[in-house]
């Protein structure tokens, strides 16, 4: 299976444990799709900071192909996490990116290449996403964003993921079918303690109780669950045993800090200012 994570990286900063790990849905996707066993790689643009550094350094020792990165002058985005006793996370001072990759026609036939392409509602590739969408099948991360914002998109996107933790399940069933017949293929609601449904090759929804576990971090989870699922649907698995096999991956995911580990020290990046 090809994978390429296009888009959204950040540096995830924790004051409360004084450490820092990196993130972003499209890079937290490609590393899981390659602890998979997938062919992965990433897209998209990093800072020559230390922050942009730590991501590229993770990025590269789990073996994902990085031969169409950019650097930039500019800072790399950061968010500072604070974890709750649930396990749940809060984000404050958050520094976006500063600029979109803007695909090049060599960009495109890489991405070609792939059986599909994750992104989302934070990397800023939305007026490129019919573009993306004519080459390689589009995983989109919608999160919490509303209808308004997503409907626009529906038409290029093959699997598209919601975030409703406090829907109520007619909502979320509503909202799994009106996103099928805007154009996604497969669509997915996540809802954090109350598990998942998706809607897989057409109309019948499958629904996920959350599994029992000890969660110590949330951040991530979606992301885990989201490059399983990928993984799964393009090995040729059943939409319903994929489902499952997602909800257990995620779940497993929530037992550590950070989207997929790579520790350092906040005094690695220089911004301990921030986290007073």
């Amino acid at each position: 299976m090809r994978l390429c994570g296009l888009g959204d990286n950040i540096v995830d900063i924790y004051p409360d444990q004084g450490v820092v790990y990196p993130g972003g849905s499209a890079c937290n996707v490609a590393v899981h799709a390659a602890r998979l066993g997938a062919d992965s790689a990433y897209v998209g643009i990093l800072g020559r900071d230390p922050a942009g550094r730590l991501i590229h350094d993770a990025l590269q020792k789990e073996g994902v192909n990085l031969s169409r990165l950019r650097w930039t002058d500019a800072p790399n985005s950061t968010v500072l996490v604070h974890v709750d006793e649930s396990g749940n996370r809060v984000f404050t001072d958050y520094q976006p990116p500063t600029a979109a990759p803007i695909l090049s026609e060599e960009d495109l036939n890489f991405l070609s290449g792939m059986q599909v392409v994750h992104t989302g509602h934070v990397s800023l590739i939305e007026n490129q996403l019919a573009h993306i969408a004519d080459v390689v099948p589009v995983s989109f991360d919608f999160s919490y964003r509303d209808w308004e914002y997503a409907q626009p998109l529906l038409p290029y996107v093959t699997y598209a993921t919601f975030s409703r933790p406090l829907d109520s399940d007619d909502d979320c069933r509503a909202l799994l079918r009106t996103a099928r017949e805007a154009g996604a293929r497969i669509a997915v609601v996540t809802r954090g303690d109350r598990g998942s449904m998706a809607l897989i090759n057409g109309y019948e929804i499958h629904e996920q109780p959350a599994m029992p576990t000890q969660v110590i971090d949330t951040l991530g989870a979606g992301d885990a669950f989201t490059a399983q699922l990928l993984v799964a649907l393009c090995d040729g698995l059943d939409g319903s045993e994929a489902f499952a096999r997602a909800a257990d991956y995620a779940t497993r995911a929530c037992s550590s800090l950070g989207a997929y580990g790579h520790e350092a020290p906040i005094s690695s990046l220089g911004v301990e200012e921030r986290t007073r």
